[in-house]
Parts: structure tokens; C-alpha cells; sequence
């Protein structure tokens, strides 16, 4: 049974369905392989968020963000009680800035 509930905003979902299409583009096979792959490292988020290191940003966005780094993406996240919720799905190279708000 899970131990945290798992919310994804509306930002994260279009972060990933903008991922999907672009990998689309090149090879649909590797888009589908990939959607499944984050979606299995978001369950992880069910039992183990406190596993996951916080962001290198924390100081710029305050807050108690933490990210999972998936291959070139980074899945960022906040634990509010018993609730994770996905707030970014960025390329690995970005950082996340103010100009970005969680939702």
C-alpha cells in the first residue's frame, strides 16, 4: 500500500506530454518506452520521496523541492504531508526558476 498519494499539476502534465510528442517526432517506440519509464520512477514517489536529494535551486524557489533524475529529465517535486506533488518535468540542464511557479 502506498505510503504517499502522488499528484501530478496541470504544468508537469503538459511537461510531459510536450516531451512525448518531441521524442515522437524521431521515434515513436522510444516515446511510449519513455512515458512508461517516468511514469514507474513518479510511482516510486508512492513509498520513497525523502530518498530523492532536494534541488541544487532551493535557495532561488524557497520551498522544500526535491527532483528525480531520469536519463535527461528531472521529475520536481514537493512532499506536503502525505502528498507528493509533481510540479516540473524539465530537461536535466534547466533549472527551475521563479519564472516557472509551481502549481
Amino acid at each position: 500500500m502506498p505510503a504517499y498519494k502522488v499528484s501530478i499539476t496541470r504544468a508537469a502534465e503538459r511537461d510531459i506530454e510536450e516531451c512525448v510528442a518531441f521524442i515522437s517526432r524521431d521515434n515513436r517506440a522510444a516515446a511510449g518506452k519513455w512515458l512508461g519509464e517516468i511514469l514507474d520512477r513518479i510511482g516510486f514517489l508512492e513509498k520513497f520521496p525523502g530518498r530523492a536529494p532536494r534541488i541544487p535551486e532551493t535557495p532561488a524557489v524557497g520551498g522544500d523541492y526535491r527532483h528525480l533524475v531520469f536519463g535527461n529529465y528531472r521529475i520536481v517535486f514537493r512532499v506536503k504531508g502525505k502528498m507528493v506533488i509533481i510540479v516540473r518535468v524539465i530537461h536535466s540542464a534547466r533549472l527551475l526558476h521563479l519564472g516557472e511557479p509551481p502549481e
